[in-house]
Formats: C-alpha cells, structure tokens, sequence
C-alpha cells in the first residue's frame, strides 16, 4: 500500500498519530508532507498553495490512499492538483474549529471553519478521534450554514455525517521500564502525587487548575504537583501565578523535553488531572492512565466517553469555585483508598489497527473503477 498522508499544522498529538500509523502499517511505503505548528491562520489557508507547487512532484507521484488532517485544505488543493481527486481520501479530526473557547487574543475563526467543512466535503470519509468531536463539529457546521444568508443547499451535514466514523488516536506502547529518578524535585513520603500535563494555553483551563490547588490547601490535602505542559511566549498569566504561589508543592513546572524524565514522572504519578474546557481525546490524559495514573477530569467533552462516573467531578462552568470544590472533594476520597486506574487496551494498537484498516479499505473499494 502506498500512503500520502498530509499535515498541515504538526502539533505534538498530530506527529503522535502519525507515528501510530506507521506502527500499525509499518509494511507500507509511506510519503508524509507536514507543515509547523505555527502561524495557525496561514497554515490552514496557504497549506494548498505551498504543496501544489513545492512539493507537486510528491503529490504526482502514485499513491493508493491519501490521509490529510483537518488543517488540509483539501477542497482547494485538489482543484491545484486535480489528480488528488482520484485518490480514496480520509479527512482525520484530531479536533475541529467549532468548539474551541475563545479568548481575546485570537481571531475569527470562520475562515478556518469554512476550510473544514469544504475539506469535509471534498474527502471520501471522515474520521474523528471521539465522539465529542464528531458531534460538536456537525452541530457546529448546522450552526454556521443556519447563518449564511440564501443559496444553502439541503442535506449537507446529514451527508458529512454519513461518511463520518469515530477512530481513536492509538496509544503507542509505554516504556517498559522508566529510569529511576529525573531532572525534578523528589516526591515526599506520603504525599498525594499529582500530575497537570496539559500546553499552557487557555483552553486547558489553567484558571481552574489555580482554584483547584487553592480547594486542596483549604482542605489540608497532603500533595505534590507536576506540572509538565508545553509552555508560550504569550501563555496566560495565571501559570506564572501558580509556580508562584504553590512553589513548595511543585516538583516539576514547565514541559519536560525528555522523554525518559517524562515517562518516570508518569509512572510515579498517582493522579492526572485534567481542568480542561476543551477536549477532543486527551491523549496526555491517556498517556498518563495508560502508566498508571488514576484520572480526574470534569464531566464533559470527550471524558464522559473514555472515563467512568467514579473519575468525572461535576462540571459547573458557571460557578467555577464549585467545580474547583468538587474537583479537590473527589480527590481527597482517591486519596483515601487509591483505586485501579481505568483500563484502555481499547485504545491501543493492535485493536485500533483492524478498525483503520477496515475503513482505509472501504474507502478503497467504494471507489469508482477506471473505464
């Protein structure tokens, strides 16, 4: 099998999946053209532009099934190479532009939206890392045809929805064996070790991380933190507060580059937490529960697929200080009786590749034959 797989904004989780695929199919021969995760409003307008010409003799060459994340606009890339329009193609959700929080800083993102949904239209078939996303972005796209002034023909997300499929990220195998120690703090004897993995941007909900530590210190909660995410120039504030004010519980603060450092403090974890207010599969989450780690995460987004009622604190996203109260409650009772952390051998390799192979081969024969 020859696969072109495309990603036009290559975020962390992205390059992750792309790694899975290439487990899960190492036999095939695999041609990936990705751009940086930067400058987000131009990757997913000049994606289109930059491959046609500079990257055309790759894209011409014969390929047998095209995947392209949702940041490819694949509506305008293949009218520049129309030869991609014969190539069974499947669009792959890691998350979608309907259903991100919006904060000051960012711009409309009605552009992007309109380059997902033609994306959408364009590909075979479709494919998203959980339900969540799935039927935010349905929802999010009757929402912005419902706005759009005349000429809106009828039936369009009933038939994105019926080419659409739910397909995990895999989780990759673990590191058998974690290096002791690391280049952090040592946990203390007896503590309640916690870990925050999560990019320091708004979405992941680093005000609530804040009111959460402070519910801990009201209820006198022996802990530790870990807090690893990738860190921005224009980060919010409130994470400098948080290294600030909770210091002395702090055995890591910042993104842990190496991999080893990052796996021991998996390991040596006992919770992940998430305060997210958005979600579309929480692979750190994932990553972390798949070491050991027991989950707390609100109830929302794609945690109510993947988690039990036991690991979700009430979401109350309009009283924040009862969600941070509700979120310290559940961890104090994990911390009297710590329980087995979740199983998701679902969610790995080895099931997960019979379902991508399934769907990648019915792509390819409900396509039209030559002649």
């Amino acid at each position: 099998m020859r696969a072109l797989l495309l990603s036009a904004y290559a975020a962390q989780s992205h390059r992750y999946w792309q790694a899975g695929l290439r487990q899960m199919f190492p036999q095939w021969s695999w041609t990936e053209l990705e751009l940086p995760p930067r400058h987000f409003s131009w990757r997913i307008r000049g994606n289109p532009l930059y491959w046609s010409i500079a990257e055309r003799e790759a894209l011409l060459a014969p390929h047998d099934v095209l995947i392209a994340t949702s940041m490819v606009d694949l509506a305008t890339l293949r009218g520049l190479v129309p030869s991609l329009a014969d190539i069974p193609t499947l669009l792959y959700f890691h998350e979608n532009q309907f259903e991100y929080p919006q904060n000051d800083q960012q711009h409309s993102l009605l552009e992007a939206q309109m380059v997902s949904l033609y994306a959408a239209l364009a590909a075979d078939g479709l494919a998203f890392n959980s339900r969540y996303n799935l039927e935010s972005f349905l929802a999010g796209c009757e929402r912005l045809l419902g706005r759009l002034p005349d000429r809106v023909p009828p039936g369009i997300v009933s038939r994105l929805q019926s080419k659409a499929v739910v397909l995990p990220v895999p989780l990759l195998p673990a590191q058998q064996h974690p290096p002791e120690g690391g280049n952090f703090a040592q946990w203390e004897p007896g503590a309640l070790r916690l870990l925050w993995s999560a990019r320091f941007e708004h979405d992941k909900g680093g005000e609530g991380l804040y009111r959460l530590l402070q519910a801990l210190e009201q209820m006198g909660t022996h802990y530790q933190l870990a807090v690893t995410g990738q860190q921005f120039r224009n980060s919010p504030p409130v994470f400098a507060q948080i290294q600030q004010r909770f210091s002395g519980r702090l055995v890591q603060f910042g993104f842990v580059a190496r991999s080893e450092d990052y796996s021991t403090l998996q390991h040596e974890a006992d919770v992940v937490i998430s305060t997210a207010l958005h979600e579309f599969q929480g692979l750190a989450v994932m990553q972390a529960v798949a070491a050991g780690c027991v989950p707390v995460v609100p109830d929302r987004l794609a945690y109510r697929e993947t988690y039990a009622h036991e690991f979700r604190y009430p979401s109350c996203p309009d009283d924040p200080a009862l969600e941070a109260t509700g979120a310290a409650q559940l961890l104090s009772n994990i911390a009297t009786q710590l329980p087995e952390s979740p199983d998701l051998s679902a969610y790995t390799l080895s099931p997960l590749r019979v379902r991508y192979q399934r769907i990648l081969c019915n792509l390819q024969d409900s396509q039209p034959q030559p002649g």
